[in-house]
């Protein structure tokens, strides 16, 4: 069974600074640009000015262009709203604030639900994009015995960060994305043994969230993990004739 075509998630996507007439290829799926990744349909919103540089950084003159594109995402029928990158999460209170309907902009916000998920021991390895921007008010913890199960790394200065920081990105390829994000993992936990679980804050590193789960046998949430759950508990299931 599938919902109704008239409901959709809603995603705010990067601006790849795109000739008008250009075609981008269809990334794998996994990729939140990929309407394949889920199992109900999707649309999206490019807002435009959004470069991956500045919204990493922090841009705070991004944030009218998210609510307007937020909006227009409304008007064409979503019924949830997400986002393309993880970052996002500086804008979440905003865009949130400007429409009726569920928004999650970031797998962020499932950190401290996936802390009290595990044991009081265990720690929660947030893997980012570039963990140099990765702070702590994105974390969503005011408790410092929460804040200290927490532990950051990051892929920034490897191929994948080079060619997204571009602002027309440069692809890369499936092997090197892995090899970067294992990478990474294998030192948090050799660091951290404590880890229990992985949640990615970039929505490039789902395309090898499967192998990272069978590398390490962790749970390995994303910010698809979220659009699930969210899409679900609002969508009302009518089947499409």
């Amino acid at each position: 069974m599938t919902t109704s075509s008239s409901q959709f998630l809603g995603i705010l996507l990067l601006d790849r600074a795109l000739p008008s007439d250009a075609t981008p290829p269809t990334p794998p799926i996994g990729s939140m640009r990929n309407p394949a990744t889920f199992e109900f349909p999707t649309i999206a919103e490019t807002v435009i000015g959004a470069y991956g540089d500045d919204v990493i950084r922090g841009k705070p003159e991004l944030e009218t262009a998210y609510i307007a594109a937020a909006r227009r995402l409304v008007e064409r029928g979503a019924i949830a709203i997400s986002s393309n990158c993880g970052f996002t999460i500086r804008y979440q209170a905003a865009v949130a604030a400007s429409v009726k309907v569920p928004v999650v902009l970031s797998s962020l916000l499932l950190v401290p639900t996936l802390l009290r998920q595990m044991a009081a021991a265990a720690k929660l390895a947030v893997l980012a994009f570039d963990s140099t921007h990765c702070g702590e008010e994105f974390l969503g913890l005011s408790d410092p015995a929460a804040r200290a199960r927490v532990v950051i790394g990051g892929i920034e200065g490897g191929k994948l960060w080079h060619n997204e920081m571009r602002r027309t990105p440069l692809a890369t390829s499936l092997a090197d994305i892995q090899q970067e994000v294992a990478g990474c993992v294998a030192q948090l936990r050799a660091v951290h043994p404590e880890i229990g679980a992985i949640l990615f804050e970039c929505t490039v590193f789902p395309l090898v969230a499967p192998v990272i789960r069978q590398i390490t046998g962790l749970p390995v949430y994303d910010i698809t993990t979220l659009c699930r759950m969210t899409f679900s508990s609002v969508a009302d299931g009518r089947a499409v004739a």
